[in-house]
């Protein structure tokens, strides 16, 4: 079951600027580390000493101790995942205490390795979403602490759901390391009998996933209760999140290879969570007027979805030194991605019993050797799909920055989040020529067809996407 954001997947094609940050999200961000928590076993709670009260950012002579009362933001500006990484570091420390004096093998066992899995890796492109938002918006000092606490939430949110992901998928590598229940299982090899070990371990991550969701909702709870727009898309996102986990496991078990309901999934649960939300949560902390928002919003609809068609894409034809994950999973795991879909739609309208038959049995088999994987990717280019699914993302990226013009923005924040908008869907940005001949589709556009599968990409299977997406999602 692959989650939001994903797999962690590394692909080529981030865009570059003038700017020190965002950069580019499919690399790991390594500032955090397990060396930043206080353990059961002592030590101290950062490098540098003691840990700061609640909400204030790790003593740096970058930053300031209380974000609410700094009057230039451009120092967080600067490095917005180091930002988010110090308020994350206090509120796990503390987390961390607290577990390991309720039980210190519940505080090294489960909370530890939560800290420790939300501090070293991660992309952290969510909370820069929340925090471009909010500064393109015009939001200030006032706000920032309430952003960056949020940001660190979507980290927290984004373990949970990663850690589960895992146990569904019985992954067993996760950032280039062991996945949690696979190193939990390890730890006890020689402790718990052979035939309940993997069991134990996969028990353990859920457990740490629902701790790390408990600690999520614990950081938003803190924004204040002015924000009742933030707890509102909070709730939103949550349930959104797990609608789009169980129609992929649903289409995973059942063997559907709808095109629509490919989509839809990939809307609710990536689109939504990684892209949408957050730029709606940055926005809705500044303040912003209606219209803003919705061109936010309907900016991240489009990024989020070529951000997972990008995700499909890296799993079959991407690096597995890049991705941290063995390539062709989603394909032996037989996931119902709009990539295959499309390809199997294609070849049954080409009558492509070859193609047809390699899918057939190919997908969902855990045993698919490499030289059959091969055979896969061989019918996702003969069939099109590949280059279609990519023109899509580019399509799908040009009318999102279009939405994201159609509005005024502050000109740093609007620059940051086009930049990484193009970086989240391994695009370049566009010329200007070309981003004024795309068509853009309105975010509420009623469900349509996805037309014959032969035909070429003119964007009406684009507006398909988006409406297939869009319908029933809670806005």
């Amino acid at each position: 079951m692959r989650s939001s954001e994903a797999k962690d997947h590394s692909v080529a094609g981030a865009a570059s600027g003038p700017h020190p940050e965002p950069p580019p999200p499919h690399s790991e961000h390594t500032r955090g580390s397990a060396g930043g928590v206080r353990g059961c076993a002592g030590g101290t709670a950062r490098p540098g000493g003691g840990r700061p009260g609640p909400g204030r950012l790790m003593e740096d002579p970058r930053f300031p101790q209380s974000p609410p009362d700094m009057d230039d933001l451009h120092v967080i500006d600067s490095d917005v995942s180091a930002a988010v990484g110090r308020v994350l570091e206090d509120h796990l420390a503390e987390r961390v205490e607290r577990a390991c004096a309720l039980d210190p093998v519940f505080g090294r066992d489960l909370a530890e390795r939560v800290a420790r899995f939300t501090l070293d890796g991660g992309k952290r492109m969510r909370s820069r979403f929340v925090w471009w938002a909010l500064r393109a918006c015009g939001g200030g000092p006032r706000e920032a602490e309430a952003a960056l606490r949020v940001g660190a939430a979507l980290e927290l949110i984004q373990t949970g759901a990663l850690v589960h992901d895992d146990v569904m998928d019985d992954a067993r590598l996760r950032r280039g390391r062991p996945a949690l229940h696979v190193d939990v299982a390890a730890q006890y090899a020689d402790t718990v009998p052979q035939a309940l070990g993997p069991r134990f371990g996969e028990a353990a991550a859920i457990l740490a996933g629902d701790l790390s969701l408990a600690w999520a909702d614990d950081l938003v709870a803190t924004v204040g209760t002015a924000q009742v727009a933030v707890r509102d898309l909070w709730s939103a996102m949550r349930t959104e999140m797990v609608a789009g986990q169980y129609l992929d496991l649903h289409g995973q078990a059942t063997a559907s290879r709808s095109l629509a309901r490919a989509i839809r999934a990939a809307c609710l649960k990536s689109a939504l969570y990684s892209v949408e939300r957050p730029l709606a949560l940055g926005a809705a902390l500044a303040g912003a007027d209606p219209a803003r928002g919705e061109a936010l919003c309907a900016a991240g609809r489009r990024v989020g979805i070529a951000f997972q068609l990008r995700d499909d894409l890296a799993d079959v034809f991407g690096d597995p030194r890049r991705t941290g994950k063995p390539v062709g999973g989603d394909i032996r795991a037989g996931k119902p991605t709009y990539l295959v879909a499309l390809a199997q739609a294609r070849a049954e309208a080409t009558g492509d019993r070859h193609g047809l038959a390699v899918l057939r049995r190919s997908l969902g088999r855990a045993d698919l050797s490499d030289s059959r994987l091969e055979e896969v990717r061989d019918v996702l280019v003969t069939t099109g799909a590949r280059a279609v699914v990519e023109a899509r993302i580019e399509r799908l990226v040009t009318q999102g920055m279009r939405h994201l013009q159609s509005v005024p923005l502050e000109p740093e924040g609007r620059q940051r989040l086009r930049d990484l908008l193009h970086a989240t869907a391994g695009t370049t940005p566009a010329t200007p020529s070309s981003a004024a001949a795309a068509p853009v589709a309105p975010a509420g556009a009623p469900p349509g067809e996805a037309p014959p599968p032969g035909t070429q990409d003119d964007g009406t299977h684009t507006s398909f996407l988006l409406a297939a997406g869009a319908e029933g999602a809670v806005r």
